[in-house]
């Protein structure tokens, strides 16, 4: 089985939506509803890649990619954000991002942008 990809996203039917997707291409998945929770998560496991939305309640989703590439073993990271600006790209790629995913994205973009930045081939 393929590794632990922590999504972190406020909205509920979001992370239940890319859990499923992530899912379906053999991941595990720990998902967080906050900026704050998303840094405990960081913590608890070995993770393979986190998807993280820019905009969180609590925080910058921004915080979570640092702290994912700042680990002992470096974490790849996607930043989602419904609100894209060309800073907030160069702000997440800044940042440590290896992908910026614009929503809505359709399951198959997900699927092959998680693809490319793990160097697997999609299912």
């Amino acid at each position: 089985m393929a590794g632990l990809v922590l999504v972190v996203d406020d909205e509920a039917d979001l992370r239940v939506t890319y859990e499923r997707l992530l899912r379906r291409q053999g991941y595990r998945v720990v998902c967080a509803e906050s900026r704050r929770q998303g840094l405990w998560l960081l913590q608890a496991e070995p993770l393979a890649l986190v998807v993280s939305d820019l905009r969180l309640p609590d925080g910058d989703g921004l915080d979570v990619v640092r702290a994912a590439r700042a680990s002992p073993v470096p974490t790849p990271a996607i930043v989602v954000t419904g609100f894209p600006s060309a800073e907030s790209r160069q702000a997440a790629m800044a940042a440590g991002a290896s992908a910026f995913l614009v929503k809505p994205f359709s399951a198959s973009g997900l699927a092959r942008v998680v693809s490319e930045v793990l160097q697997t081939p999609p299912l």
